[in-house]
């Protein structure tokens, strides 16, 4: 009884999935809101510091103020709520292989040719050709071999803004960001995460990918395409419980 109703709660939950999956059909997908994102949160929350790193400092003479939006003002992302740009440019491949082979022969041979003449009388009553001259032999061998490659290629280019979301204590920047495009009926989703260090980022606001301490980077999609590519429930059931 136990076994049928935990048969019928799964496929209440198969339904239920079910259910929930036909409901998009012939919908485009949703654009996630960013309303109640942390992006927008660091960049409409009460700055942490009241003055930043490079105040707007001047005298009433001065022809140049040393202010963010001067001429040569520093534009680099340095507070909670300051974008800047992350550069995802991967090109990486690697290639291993190895082989190993092993190989060992043994023989070994023992006979009786005198033990006080009772080889000789034994050999009197064995058949024709048979002799205690070579009682046991034995030979063996063994060969082995194995080999093993592994090809991989990926490559992927991306600009995307990111916000920062925390400033730490030791002025380590916490960033995030997010992108989503629409076609058709498929939405292309990119998500960046980590902490860079203020002197990393460029002149020019950005910072590469391979400067991004524990960065999290996904790049990937959802809609019909995505649906389609991916195995039904019941097979991903299958594929877990089945053993073979």
């Amino acid at each position: 009884m136990n076994h049928i109703n935990g048969f019928l709660c799964v496929l209440v939950v198969v339904a239920a999935s079910g259910c929930a999956r036909l409901q998009s059909v012939g919908q485009v997908p949703q654009f996630t809101s960013p309303v109640r994102g942390n992006e927008v949160f660091a960049m409409t929350a009460q700055p942490m510091a009241a003055t930043r790193a490079h105040p707007d400092q001047h005298v009433a003479s001065s022809l140049w103020t040393s202010g963010r939006q001067s001429l040569l003002g520093d534009r680099r992302a340095g507070q909670r709520g300051d974008i800047l740009t992350v550069v995802i440019a991967i090109d990486d491949s690697a290639e291993f292989s190895n082989s190993s082979e092993r190989g060992r022969s043994g023989s070994e041979r023992m006979g009786v040719t005198g033990l006080f003449g009772l080889p000789q009388r034994i050999d009197e009553g064995l058949p024709d050709g048979a002799s205690m001259a070579d009682a046991v032999g034995a030979t063996g061998s063994s060969n082995s071999s194995g080999s093993g490659a592994v090809r991989r290629n990926e490559q992927l280019t991306l600009r995307v803004a990111a916000t920062v979301t925390d400033l730490l204590d030791n002025g380590i920047l916490r960033i995030e960001g997010s992108q989503e495009v629409r076609v058709n009926y498929e939405i292309r989703e990119l998500l960046v995460s980590g902490y860079v260090r203020p002197e990393d980022i460029s002149r020019q606001n950005e910072i590469a990918y391979d400067r991004i301490a524990a960065a999290r980077i996904s790049y990937g999609g959802r809609g019909h395409i995505s649906d389609v590519q991916q195995p039904r429930l019941g097979q991903q059931v299958a594929d877990i419980v089945l053993p073979f």
